[in-house]
């Protein structure tokens, strides 16, 4: 919901970092392999209940996520660098909440392993709407500098990691606020489903 407003944010700054990157042959894929290798590191600082140094990699990890995409944009969008950055970008939002997981399974068990699972919600919803919007040619009207056709919702990039933000500034509240954004995950992916269905229907229908 809120992507396309932070993007306007984000843009220049992102822009101008890029193309100092770029002058040094830095590549899109190396910036998001080494943002990966930074937010992998969120991981044992979250098992430790190193909170601050999580949210430091986390943080890291979407700067890095940002300025892949601005190198892209410079050098020429990919296929196969759009496919790595999803792939790492997935791997990456189930890893934070299986690290609060581990760090106190009593408290954050069931709340974590539901959040992992609407995030299952909110990816496949996401990902095979892609697919089939690439498919049948469906122009993206928002985001048209990326790779994938991204369909908006309640919880976009924005929001998931404005959510990892509190779990690391109020750990011992990580149950209520998984369960506030999973419930949010959940009617972005029911409304995902709903538009997608409809909206490769009407396109089906222009067919005959």
């Amino acid at each position: 919901m809120l992507d396309k407003f932070s993007i306007q944010i984000i843009k220049k700054p992102l822009s101008i970092a890029a193309n100092r990157l770029h002058r040094l042959r830095v590549t899109a894929n190396q910036t998001t392999l080494f943002g990966f290798a930074l937010g992998l590191l969120a991981f044992p600082a979250l098992l430790f209940q190193e909170y601050n140094i999580a949210l430091g990699f986390i943080l890291l990890n979407r700067i890095c996520d940002g300025l892949d995409g601005a190198l892209a944009r410079i050098t020429g969008i990919t296929d196969s660098g759009g496919f790595l950055d999803i792939s790492l970008d997935f791997l990456f939002y189930s890893l934070i909440p299986f690290g609060f997981i581990l760090a106190n399974p009593e408290q954050n068990a069931i709340a974590g392993a539901l959040l992992i699972f609407s995030f299952i919600g909110t990816g496949s919803s996401f990902l095979a709407f892609a697919i089939m919007a690439g498919k049948r040619n469906i122009d993206n009207p928002v985001y048209k500098n990326k790779s994938l056709y991204y369909m908006s919702g309640l919880t976009e990039g924005t929001e998931t990691i404005g959510c990892f933000v509190l779990f690391c500034l109020f750990p011992t509240h990580f149950a209520i606020i998984a369960y506030v954004y999973s419930t949010l995950c959940w009617i972005t992916t029911f409304n995902r489903i709903w538009s997608g269905f409809h909206t490769l229907q009407e396109n089906e229908k222009r067919d005959y």
